[in-house]
């Protein structure tokens, strides 16, 4: 399928997007089945219950009552028809499309003459910090070309056409000179911009990234960094702030560099890519490490207990790596694509689909109270007072087959691993493995022109040891073979699957003296009635258990469980010798984890080893 990004003939790509590309089995396809059938078709009622559809009805005039829910009520129902389009691509069936005209037609009513629309405001623009509505606005766009380009139905995209050319005679220099509080609008934009071909969209988007970091979120009294607005995006040097903010602010800005050629404007998001990797990312890819202003924190400030580590974080991260990648023919990006998605991103919806984790933390204490709604002690939960993260897992999941792989004038490079069937420039691949849970990779030629062209396949860094057809495969970057193809041609790509256990930088104050434990792509967690007091010794086996939590490999370790007694003062001079039982221990991959209920668990384990 056509998927959410697809750079113009004139944009400076290293990389494309393939023109079509299938999940056909395995652990991805299981995740697109699940999204499908059970949490689109409830993300559907939900909105209703929630009042989202209720409001634009009411806007439209179409219904009396009151407004429901915070400011951004609109962005929900648009990721949700984002979704609805990508799973309809995936699985046409009609009562979806009936479900998306019907939705598509509450928007239109609500649509003012002059383009505007949003529901919840009644000032428009008075006050753009809080308002959302660009944000609203940019999640529309994206809707509404994953409906033109998923279904063929432009209804959506004469909606989002009339808005943004709203905004385009609205805002800009000579014009309303003014940026929302929370960035979307942009990659809304470009995107809008690439699939009608109205520059204006483009030179729009430019402008409001170019506009942040001088002063105009401060005007309204604002302190600026939360909003990402305390440095011009072309001298930043790392991320900062609100961490969602942050992330589709520079996945809106790599945008715009793909489409406009801006080497600088790259060179920055680069530089800024490469600190948040080195000093503030968690293992399992989430991003942001503080509940207050859900924002980054300070280089290296990465306690595993507080990390906040938003799902939409995470779908952020992903955004802006893949445009990365795709900019710059660089695997590092597709490596933390990855990592973030297997990861980071895949612990926030459950097995079943239908409920989520907006918090997903790497360590839950026996105990924890849940103390509000986004708490991942009450485990995942249906929907949220907040409800970003649910439509927008929604989307992502049901887009997955966007992201395994690429183009270039050379060939083509297999992104990410997963039964799959790819197609792009007369060529037909189809790709057979049980990755994540086994490292070998056949991709198999079902259709070739009679010409030379290269199959790349990515060696992710941990895959020392790597085999490409018998011959040793560096990893940090890609295997190639080039030769003209026949039609059952076979390629075998063995990645090692052995248990590594990792540490962090000595500046992670908070896992110092740690140990985490991962194989392949995935990162694991030890959920135990005593995970506080585990301590680990070594990894005794991995084994694939088909009949747990859908189908994962376990990592069994040894471990002492801490006897500790109630003290009335946690503090000595001297430490205490340390006695505990020595046990054996499970480790299950931390995106399933809170699957089989909510306790403890702990991705870093203190090291017993030394």
């Amino acid at each position: 399928m056509t998927g959410p990004l697809v750079p113009t003939p004139d944009a400076s790509c290293r990389l494309r997007p393939v023109t079509t590309a299938r999940l056909d089995g395995g652990l991805l396809a299981e995740r697109q089945r699940v999204n499908g059938e059970a949490a689109v078709p409830s993300g559907h009622e939900r909105l209703r219950a929630a009042g989202n559809l209720d409001n634009l009805r009411i806007a439209a005039g179409e219904a009396a009552g009151e407004l429901r829910g915070p400011v951004f009520m609109d962005s929900d129902v648009y990721k949700w028809l984002e979704a609805a389009a990508w799973e309809y691509a995936r699985a046409p069936r009609p009562a979806l499309l009936e479900a998306q005209r019907a939705v598509t037609a509450v928007v239109a009513a609500a649509q003012r003459a002059d383009g505007y629309l949003n529901s919840m405001v009644r000032e428009r623009y008075r006050d753009l910090p809080w308002s959302h509505e660009h944000y609203c606005a940019g999640h529309l766009m994206q809707a509404a070309v994953a409906q033109s380009r998923a279904t063929g139905d432009k209804a959506l995209l004469e909606v989002a056409v009339r808005f943004a050319d709203h905004l385009v005679a609205t805002f800009g220099p000579g014009r309303t000179e003014d940026v929302d509080g929370h960035p979307v609008v942009e990659m809304g934009l470009v995107e809008l911009y690439r699939e009608t071909g109205r520059a204006g969209y483009l030179e729009l988007a430019r402008w409001f990234v170019q506009a942040r970091g001088h002063g105009l979120i401060e005007k309204h009294g604002h302190e600026p960094t939360y909003f990402s607005d305390r440095v011009p995006v072309r001298d930043q040097r790392t991320v900062e702030g609100h961490a969602v903010r942050a992330v589709y602010l520079t996945a809106g800005a790599a945008d715009v560099a793909l489409e406009t050629g801006d080497d600088a404007l790259l060179q920055a998001l680069r530089r800024q890519f490469a600190h948040m990797l080195a000093t503030k990312t968690y293992l399992t890819g989430g991003l942001g490490s503080r509940w207050e202003g859900e924002s980054f924190g300070d280089p290296y400030e990465l306690p595993p207990d507080r990390a906040y580590a938003e799902t939409c974080a995470a779908v952020g991260g992903i955004q802006w790596a893949w445009r990365m990648l795709l900019a710059t023919g660089d695997a590092a990006y597709a490596d933390a694509a990855e990592r973030m998605l297997l990861n980071g991103f895949l612990a926030g919806v459950s097995l079943t689909g239908t409920e989520y984790f907006y918090v997903n933390p790497l360590q839950l204490r026996a105990g924890a109270h849940s103390d509000e709604n986004r708490s991942p002690a009450h485990g995942r939960r249906g929907w949220f007072n907040c409800a970003c993260c649910p439509p927008n897992v929604m989307r992502t999941v049901a887009s997955l087959g966007a992201y395994l792989a690429t183009t270039d004038a050379d060939g083509i490079q297999i992104q990410m691993y997963a039964p799959s069937t790819i197609e792009a420039d007369g060529v037909r691949l189809a790709v057979e493995t049980g990755y994540p849970w086994d490292g070998l990779i056949r991709v198999r030629v079902l259709e070739s022109p009679q010409r030379e062209w290269t199959l790349s396949m990515r060696v992710p860094p941990w895959a020392r040891g790597a085999v490409l057809q018998g011959d040793d495969a560096e990893p940090g970057g890609y295997a190639h073979v080039r030769r003209t193809w026949q039609a059952g041609d076979v390629v075998e790509l063995r990645l090692p699957m052995t248990v590594r256990v990792t540490t962090a930088d000595e500046r992670v104050d908070a896992v110092r003296g740690c140990v985490a434990l991962e194989r392949g792509p995935l990162v694991y967690a030890v959920e135990h009635p005593s995970a506080d007091d585990l301590t680990f010794e070594a990894v005794a086996s991995a084994e694939f258990r088909p009949e747990l939590l859908g189908g994962v490999t376990v990592i069994g370790l040894t471990a002492r469980i801490g006897e500790h007694r109630e003290r009335p003062w946690p503090y000595a001079a001297d430490r205490p010798a340390w006695s505990g039982e020595r046990a054996e221990v499970e480790a299950v991959p931390y995106f399933a984890w809170a699957n089989r209920g909510t306790g403890p668990m702990r991705v870093w384990l203190p090291d017993g080893r030394r």
